[in-house]
């Protein structure tokens, strides 16, 4: 799944303002305009992403980071004593967009669990378990594409009822 979509697919579970995603990627640092981010949404299919308009821009792995790390900031707040933008991991996007979403809604693995409920998945508490692992653990295991649609599925379904 492209990072673009992802933003895309959160932005609509979520109901988030482009004024309110410029503002996330700024607290994830990335200076970013409210126009910018309407240009990041234009929805491009993955066939024409090879031909993509001039004025589109495509968000790689680093902003991706940085938007969920601006999620959690703009939700929650900074840590005491943290100045500046969280360090990047460079971590799978789909492991860090549950991660990440789940601190910045403060969710506990049951609501996470009862979103893939509501998508129509059955995921047991070890396998979200070893996706919420860090990696390099003994345990840990990468989120797939399906994972992902199906948490964001979920999340929809959860706050767009």
């Amino acid at each position: 799944m492209l990072n673009n979509d992802i933003l895309i697919r959160l932005r609509y579970a979520l109901d988030i303002k482009d004024t309110d995603m410029a503002e996330m990627f700024r607290l994830g640092g990335v200076a970013m305009r409210k126009e910018d981010v309407q240009l990041m949404l234009k929805k491009v299919d993955e066939d024409e992403y090879d031909e993509l308009p001039e004025d589109y821009i495509r968000v790689n792995n680093a902003m991706m980071e940085q938007f969920l790390n601006g999620l959690v900031t703009f939700k929650r707040g900074k840590r005491p004593g943290e100045t500046g933008a969280p360090p990047l991991t460079g971590e799978s996007v789909n492991n860090q967009l549950l991660k990440k979403v789940k601190i910045a809604l403060s969710l506990t693995s049951e609501d996470i669990l009862e979103l893939f409920d509501l998508a129509g998945v059955r995921v047991s508490k070890g396998e979200l378990g070893a996706i919420l692992r860090k990696e390099g653990h003994k345990n840990y295991r990468e989120c797939g594409d399906k994972f992902a649609r199906n948490f964001l599925k979920g999340l929809t379904l959860k706050n767009r009822e």
